[in-house]
């Protein structure tokens, strides 16, 4: 099993968000937590299921696009502590956020968590440049757990997080396992969501279009994206619930392949919700649609 290593430029934005809160936010009833789109709201309600959490994009909407209304900018400055990824990954939340002493950045410190080359196979230095670029951290589920550890330990309950990270730990193996023999290796989604999930498990992503959902290649770039597609050999090519699959479905009749649905976990719908579905089921429907399209024993 992979090290979870904590380095020391998580501290500084987690000591920030500590003194923000008095030395740290009282995870008791009646904390406001804010969280900027659904994985860190999931992240809260597990570790502090006693606090007032409100998750600021809407259900159904993609958190790339999400515009702040006043009120929105309202509950963001009430807030007791507000979780978001940063790193460009929402941008008009970060502009709202500036200077505000109680927001924690948790990508800082996560997308660079030291990893073993030998255990990867790969450069780590030309990994984490690559990283940087791809907010999806929450695909990785010993990633996402670091996330957890932080958040709890910014709400003053750092034995909080130990039941999820225990279930993460499970989800990384039921992973590691399943996709440990495969006919193929190389995963075609429609945008470059998923480099984490990839990384993690020796996968090798070709992204239909960049980290942006709403890009659409150009008819050049279509070709190419299709011979790539005929030359790795895909049987499928993965769409997202919150996106258009009209160019997953072009490159899918170019090349003879199928389509499905690979969930990067930005958000839920309603429906979703009401259904009872949660990040540990969409990551297992993930990976059950993962072992089909890779052809995994």
């Amino acid at each position: 099993m992979r090290k979870r290593i904590v380095p020391s430029f998580v501290i500084p934005a987690l000591a920030l968000a500590l003194a923000a809160c008095g030395g740290s936010a009282d995870a008791g009833s009646g904390t406001r937590i804010v969280a900027a789109f659904y994985p860190l709201e999931f992240i809260a309600q597990k570790v502090s299921p006693s606090a007032d959490v409100t998750n600021v994009t809407p259900a159904g909407a993609e958190p790339h696009d999400l515009e702040l209304t006043p009120g929105d900018i309202e509950t963001l400055l009430a807030a007791d502590l507000v979780l978001y990824l940063g790193n460009g990954f929402q941008p008009s939340l970060e502009d709202a956020l500036e200077g505000q002493e109680a927001a924690l950045d948790l990508l800082v410190g996560i997308e660079l968590i030291a990893e073993s080359a030998e255990q990867h196979g790969h450069d780590a230095e030309e990994h984490d440049a690559e990283s940087a670029l791809d907010p999806h951290v929450w695909l990785d589920p010993l990633r996402f757990a670091v996330m957890a550890q932080v958040v709890a330990e910014a709400t003053g309950e750092p034995a909080a997080a130990a039941g999820l990270v225990a279930d993460l730990d499970e989800l990384d193996s039921q992973f590691r396992d399943g996709l440990a023999e495969c006919e193929r290796n190389v995963l075609v989604t429609s945008h470059a969501a998923f480099g984490y999930l990839a990384d993690a498990y020796g996968l090798e992503q070709i992204a239909l279009t960049g980290l942006s959902p709403e890009a659409e290649p150009s008819p050049r770039d279509l070709e190419q994206l299709v011979e790539d597609v005929e030359r790795v050999g895909a049987t499928t090519v993965f769409f997202e619930t919150l996106v258009s699959p009209d160019i997953a479905e072009t490159v899918a009749r170019e090349t003879g392949a199928t389509t499905a649905v690979l969930n990067p976990l930005e958000g839920l719908t309603e429906e979703e919700l009401e259904d009872g579905v949660d990040y540990f089921s969409v990551m297992r429907e993930n990976l059950t649609a993962l072992r089909q399209a890779l052809g995994c024993t």
